[in-house]
Formats: structure tokens, sequence, C-alpha cells
């Protein structure tokens, strides 16, 4: 299928109303390509062009109306969102209901958004997760296209958000070895770039890339600059003794991230997560955008950029 055919097919975007999602749909809207949007709540707002079922991954019979006639979709979908307890299950569940869906109504193709993390890494349960949901997704009789992340800067982002809590409430930091855990974040307006351009650019179907910024940092160079930006004072002190696990009980405390996301969250950032290629770059070459851009524009969507001295 050539690029003008992908504008005249309608995708389906599960988690639409998510971080990602509604940026993704908004996106595909601007390009005129028909969106179909499955929500567990009727209620939620989405662009008015948007064609919305109601619908849930852990309820198989609710899945076959959202894709019908769809050749393909993007699986946007997380079950840590919710409780923590059980979120393993969840994504597998939610997943392998997807699949059977999917293979029902011949979906063709398949846009997963996962994390970076390699399976013979000490994995996280939360990067194990998402690794285990691309691994059900590329058993489908379906091509998946899997695009591995890092953090994603971006307002309303949780691994963002979470930052610039620590960053604002707590200028001075005892935290454990992971502030110089290395990462390759990448800003949210280019992950949106590459969602779309895999949808346009036939030739990523079936494809696994992984998506970057222009720079790796560790997690400590991260929050300096993010305090340099924001005109704040931070001092970090790591100590060794002070697991992942234990920093993640303060990290409840000063953030408004919910415990469920926010302690897998932190528990892996003990992992290591940068490109091990920029694959993506040669089909859909992106102007990507630097740390500190990313962070200015997050915080003015966010509409918490201070004023710059004079």
């Amino acid at each position: 299928m050539s690029s003008s055919d992908s504008k005249k097919a309608m995708v389906l975007v599960t988690g639409a109303t998510g971080f990602i999602g509604k940026r993704l749909v908004a996106a595909l809207a601007a390009q005129g390509i028909p969106v179909r949007c499955l929500v567990r709540n009727p209620k939620s707002t989405l662009p008015p062009c948007a064609e919305v079922v109601h619908g849930d991954l852990l309820q198989v019979e609710t899945l076959d109306r959202a894709l019908e006639g769809i050749e393909t979709a993007y699986y946007l979908v997380h079950a840590m969102s919710g409780d923590r307890a059980g979120f393993e299950r969840r994504d597998r569940e939610a997943a392998e209901n997807f699949v059977a869906a999917a293979t029902r109504q011949g979906l063709r193709r398949v846009i997963y958004l996962g994390g970076l993390g390699e399976e013979k890494d000490d994995l996280s349960e939360h990067l194990a997760s998402r690794l285990e949901v691309a691994r059900i997704l590329q058993r489908g009789p379906f091509n998946t296209t899997y695009l591995r992340a890092a953090v994603i800067i971006g307002a309303g982002g949780a691994s963002f958000e979470m930052i610039r809590a620590l960053v604002e409430r707590l200028p001075v930091m005892i935290t454990p070895r992971w502030v110089s855990t290395r990462c390759q974040f990448i800003a949210v307006r280019d992950v949106i770039a590459y969602l779309v351009g895999c949808l346009l650019h036939e030739q990523t179907a079936g494809k696994t890339y992984d998506i970057g910024g222009p720079e790796i940092l560790s997690y400590r160079e991260m929050m300096k600059r993010f305090a340099r930006i924001e005109q704040k004072f931070i001092k970090i002190l790591p100590v060794p003794f002070l697991t992942p696990k234990l920093s993640s009980y303060w990290v409840w405390l000063v953030t408004p991230i919910k415990p469920s996301i926010s302690s897998p969250l932190i528990e892996g950032l003990g992992n290591e997560v940068v490109c091990h290629d920029d694959e993506i770059r040669k089909v859909i070459p992106l102007r990507l955008t630097g740390y500190d851009d990313a962070v200015r524009e997050a915080l003015e969507e966010a509409g918490a950029l201070p004023a710059e001295p004079n």
C-alpha cells in the first residue's frame, strides 16, 4: 500500500486517550487520515472527526467491531495505568485478546510503541512486560512494526512529570546509583512523527526500530538541565545503599504520579536504555529535538515555563 492509499484507509488507535494516543489521533487527523478510536470510557474527549468505538482489550467480545474493516492498528495500551498488582498479566491478556480479534478480522498491520531493553538484560517488570507484549504481537499473522523508545519528554508523560516534580519539590535529593544510568530520551513530537511516518512508509511493516533523540544523558544530567531551564537550585547526592525500590517510596510522596506507575518506572531506571541503531532515520529522516528544547516545549505546553532572565 502506498502512502496515498494509507491516507484513504481508516486506522484504529488503541489507547487513544493516553499521553501518546491523543497526540497521535490529532496528528493523523491533520494528515487527513480517517481514525477510529477504541476507548473504554464512551465519554472520552476526542477530535470530532474521529470515529469512537466503546470497547476494552480485556473484554474480547468488544473488539471485533473496533477492528472490522481496519487494515492498520496502533497498539498503545499498557495496563500499568491501573492497579500495579498483576499489570503484567493484564498486559499479556490484552495483547492476546487483540491478536485473536485481529486474526478474525484479517488485520494487515500493527504499529506498536514499546520500550528499549533486551531479553538478555535484567529488565524491570515494566520493561519486561512491554517486551512480552511485542513478542505476542509479532506472533500474530499480521506485520508488526515495533518502535522501541526510552524516556519520552512531553507534558503529561509519566517520566517527564516525575522528573519535573523531583526538580521542583526536592532541591536536595538523596538518590541511588540509578542517577548515573544512561538514557537516550526522545521528544514526544518526534515519537508522533515516527508513528505517523511508519504508517505512511510501507517498508517499515514487520520491522523493529530503536527511536531516540540526539543525546544520551544520565538521569542526573537530565535533572540538572531541567533545573537550569526552570531556574531552580538542585543538588543530587547519590548513595550506594539506596535501592531503586526504596527510592520509589519517597518518589510516591513528592510526585503526582500514581504509585502504580511511578514504582515500575523507578525500578526500571537501573536499566541503561540507549538505541543500538538508527535504521529508522534512513526511512523517516527527522531533525531530532534536543533535550533542552524538548523540555521547554513540554513546559510551554503545560504553561509552566519561567520567564527568561533579563
